[in-house]
Parts: structure tokens; C-alpha cells; sequence
């Protein structure tokens, strides 16, 4: 039976507090804090960050598909999931899609993927990141959070296999952004509320539980999502639902991570979880989908490589001021200097393994490994006797370092940094989530794959170095 194999995920390093939103505008202050993805991270930065995770704990796997779920699709027409795929260094011979359109992506992609899993006999892999925008002033803007969820499955190793399964897709209006706006619109919540959200989750899980044969007090955890969380609410009181089973929904630390937060919160549950266990895992938006997941001995021999717990704990605040210039909301003065050039296809395509993967070099004759990638090699200067040898993974130091006022940035200043890497290998890179007055030679630093800027509508991904998370 097909299940998940491995998870990851992502939580930014930045939080921006709700009463700093209130302070400045004058509206109600909710509580707690929301995530906020950095001025450099957009939601395939994130997905890959998660993805990387993924497909770390689960070794040797052969990913014959890749599914990326997202309402905030950096490319409105290209295929995401392709830049998905090169950073994550997976084959060329996959196949591939976006599903966007509804927050409701996160777990359809999770069921595909399944299903694609269970048919084919090998590996699929789907992540699931959202970076939400809100208008100012509206409710969207402190609810929402940014993060990133990633699962591979297949039906050999499973650690949480599908029992049962149940969708349901009504046409309601609720939440819409046509093409071309920056900001979503929501009807009237009592509509939602009422018509649409509460039958519908209601609908989904009891189909789904006599599907698998079970009774409320036979699941021992249930996470449910749902653009209003008064839907959750009313339907785990109105189902007599043990409130202690109950996932949290990280809307107090992260917020609502769109079409990533049913994937987040199952993230952060799965630890939880024993052999055994069923889980219940629903969420609610133009229709809604239900699984009920039954945990399996494996899980007792699984570690995720970061938990959304201790990347709950790892932040830096933003300002609101910070954030709204970081979404370009709050327009600045531009830069001094000229527009940065568009970044050429065919150098981009060269070079791919280098500029998505970091990939780098090693030359065979006496091993020193290099970045860039090089023919001849630096040290004994032997010629074309290079293999390929990856950095994205390896943990590095800050050798030195320089602030530079003058370059432009959404923050400055920009940090350049020197990092040596374990086992050989230097490289001149800009670093990120950090406090400048904080950096120092030393600091263990790891790569993230980020964006640099965006020129004639194309986004030049690259890489740079953080603090070790």
C-alpha cells in the first residue's frame, strides 16, 4: 500500500508580530506572530528547501514524478516544478507538474502522488510551499504565513501508509484573485462558513472514516486546515472530537501557509506518532479532501533533518515597515546604478548542475575539490581530470567577510562572505538570515537556494549562505 516514505519542511527564518501590523495601521491586533519569507525567498526557494529535506531521509529512492503544489507560483507560465527538480538534483526523466489554484493543492498533490507511486512502483515526490501576500489592512495579511512542507512516497518503506481517501469539489465563492492582482478577495465569512466549509469538512471526514471502518475515539491524531479557522473549530465540537488529538495549527507561531499548511502541520505531528497510530488528516477549500493515514513501525527509525519545532524557535524579527518594502508594497528609491541585466538562457542551460544544483569539481589526479566547477584544476594543475562533486550539503565557516553599503538590496547591507567547506572547497558568496553585527569568522554557516533579483520578468536563482539552522 502506498504511503509517505519521507517528509521535510521549511519555516523562514523571519517573523513579523501582529501587534507590530496594528501598531502602524491602527486595526485590531490578533496574537502571536506569522512566518515571513525573506526578501530573497519566494515559494520554490522554500519548497526546495523542504524537498532538499525530503529526499535526504529517504536515500536511494528513484523519484519517477514531481508534484509542486502552490496558489503563489513564482512563473504564471513555466513550469516551477522543473526548477523544483534541478536544484533538488533529481533526473531528468521525471514527470513533472504545478497544481495551483486553491489551497486545497497541498493535499491533492499529496494524493496524487500516491497514486503515481502505487502505479508506477517507484518513487514520487510533491512539496508544497506558499509565500501569501495580504492587503493592507485586511484579515488575509495577519493570518497568513509563509513555509514549505516536502513527502516522498511509495509502497516500500513506508513510515505512514494511506488507508483511505475521500474528495469532494463544489463550486462556492469564497477567496479569488484574478490574474494580474497582487492581492486575494474573500466573501462574507458567514457564508463560507455555513454553506460551504462546515458540510463539506463534514462530509469529507465521515465518508472517509467509514471508508476505513473506523470511530472518532480509534484516531489518535486529527489535523484539520480550512481558510476559517472558526470551520475547525465549531466542527470539532460539533463532532464531540477529543480536543487533545487535535493538531496545532501553528496559526499563533507561523500562520496559514496556504497550500502548504496541511503538509506543514502533518510535519509537525508525524514526530507525535507511534506505530499504530491513525491519523486523520482533512482540509477544506473549494471542496475538500480527507485521509486517514495509519503509522507504521518504520517511523520509529525515521529523523527528519529539521523539525518544525526547532525551526519554530529559529527567528529573527521584521519590521513592518521591512516587510512591506521586502513585497515592494511600500515603494523606495531605486538604486543609483544601472538595472541588473536579465540572466541569458543558454549560459543558464550550461550551466545548469552549477547554477541550481552547486555542483562543483574535484579533480581525480589529487582530489582538491573546487567551486566553480574547473577544467584545470587549481592546485596541481592537471588538465580535464575532473568528477562532479556536490556543495549544496556541506556544512561550511565564515573565513571572512565584508558589508557593502553601496550595492542596492531590499536589505541592506549585503553581507559577501568567504566560506571554506568541510573537506575542501572555497567560495565568495553573499549570506542571508542574519544579523549583520552578528556575523563573525568562525560561524558555521550551510547553503539555501534563494533568489538574487529579477530582471525582464526572469528570476535568477542561485545560492548563498545562513547561519546552520
Amino acid at each position: 500500500m502506498a504511503g509517505i516514505v519521507s517528509y521535510g519542511s521549511y519555516v523562514p527564518y523571519r517573523r513579523l508580530k501582529r501587534a507590530a501590523i496594528a501598531a502602524v495601521l491602527g486595526v485590531p491586533a490578533t496574537r502571536g506572530e506569522r512566518a515571513v519569507a525573506s526578501f530573497d525567498e519566494d515559494s520554490i526557494s522554500m519548497a526546495v528547501e523542504a524537498l532538499r529535506d525530503a529526499l535526504k531521509s529517504a536515500p536511494q529512492t528513484p523519484v519517477g514524478s514531481l508534484l509542486f503544489a502552490t496558489t503563489t507560483p513564482p512563473y504564471g507560465e513555466k513550469l516551477n516544478a522543473a526548477i523544483l527538480g534541478a536544484a533538488t538534483q533529481l533526473p531528468a526523466e521525471i514527470r513533472a507538474a504545478d497544481l495551483t489554484g486553491s489551497t486545497r493543492a497541498g493535499l491533492a498533490a499529496l494524493l496524487q502522488a500516491a497514486d503515481a507511486a502505487a502505479a508506477s512502483g517507484t518513487f514520487a515526490a510533491v512539496a508544497m510551499a506558499d509565500a501569501r501576500l495580504g492587503a493592507p489592512e485586511g484579515k488575509l495579511e495577519q493570518q497568513s504565513g509563509d513555509g514549505a512542507a516536502a513527502f516522498v512516497l511509495g509502497t516500500e518503506g513506508v513510515i505512514a501508509e494511506i488507508e483511505a481517501s475521500a474528495s469532494f469539489t463544489r463550486e462556492f465563492l469564497d477567496t479569488w484573485r484574478a490574474p494580474g492582482e497582487r492581492f486575494a478577495h474573500s466573501w462574507e465569512e458567514r457564508f463560507s462558513l455555513t454553506q460551504a466549509f462546515g458540510p463539506l469538512l463534514q462530509k469529507a471526514v465521515t465518508t472517509v472514516m467509514d471508508k476505513a471502518g473506523l470511530k472518532p475515539d480509534q484516531v489518535a491524531r486529527v489535523i484539520f486546515d480550512a481558510p476559517n479557522p472558526r470551520a475547525v473549530d465549531e466542527f470539532v465540537r460539533a463532532a464531540k472530537l477529543d480536543p487533545a488529538k487535535v493538531a496545532d495549527p501553528l496559526s499563533l507561531t507561523v500562520g496559514q501557509t496556504g497550500a502548504a499548511h496541511i503538509g506543514l502541520m502533518l510535519t509537525a505531528t508525524l514526530p507525535t506518532c507511534k506505530p499504530g497510530d491513525r491519523v486523520l488528516v482533512a482540509n477544506v477549500a473549494d471542496g475538500a479532501d480527507a485521509v486517514i493515514l495509519r503509522v507504521t513501525p518504520a517511523i520509529a527509525n525515521f529523523r527528519p533533518i529539521h523539525s518544525v519545532g526547532r525551526m519554530v524557535e529559529s527567528k529573527g524579527d521584521v519590521s513592518y515597515a521591512g516587510y512591506l518594502k521586502w513585497r515592494e508594497i511600500l515603494p523606495t528609491e531605486p538604486p543609483r546604478r544601472p538595472n541588473p541585466e536579465r540572466p541569458a538562457g543558454p549560459p543558464m542551460l550550461r550551466s545548469e548542475k552549477w547554477k541550481y544544483g552547486l555542483v562543483g569539481s574535484r579533480c581525480t589526479a589529487c582530489g582538491t575539490p573546487q567551486l566553480p566547477p574547473q577544467r584545470i584544476c587549481v592546485k596541481c594543475r592537471a588538465r580535464d581530470r575532473m568528477e562532479p562533486y556536490p556543495f549544496a550539503d556541506r556544512v561550511g565557516r565564515v573565513a571572512t567577510y565584508a558589508f557593502d553599503r553601496l550595492a542596492y538590496s531590499l536589505n541592506p547591507p549585503v553581507i559577501n562572505v568567504v566560506v571554506d567547506f568541510e573537506g575542501g572547497g572555497r567560495f565568495l558568496c553573499e549570506m542571508t538570515d542574519c544579523e549583520p553585527d552578528k556575523v563573525a569568522i568562525g560561524d558555521e554557516v550551510e547553503m539555501t537556494f534563494r533568489r538574487l533579483f529579477t530582471a525582464d520578468g526572469i528570476h535568477n536563482y542561485f545560492w548563498k549562505a545562513r547561519p546552520k539552522r
